[in-house]
């Protein structure tokens, strides 16, 4: 049985290497498409989707676990 603790760590362990993923991605992939934002703003864009990915894969892991521990 997981925690909801160990869920919350494992999130954020989770969610932190798709944030330093998705900045790297869109310091690489914007200026191919002629889009260009200074790192301080991919930065800023990139802690957004990291807030709301965090309670994203929280919330599932618990539903998840929730719903196994009934069964």
């Amino acid at each position: 049985m997981q925690t909801k603790t160990h869920s919350l760590i494992e999130s954020l362990a989770n969610v932190a290497v798709g944030y330093l993923v998705a900045v790297a991605s869109q310091v690489a992939i914007f200026p191919l498409f002629g889009i260009h934002v200074p790192l301080r703003s991919n930065l800023t864009i990139g802690l957004w989707f990291t807030g709301i990915s965090i309670v994203r894969s929280y919330t599932l892991r618990r539903f998840f676990t929730h719903r196994t521990e009934r069964a």
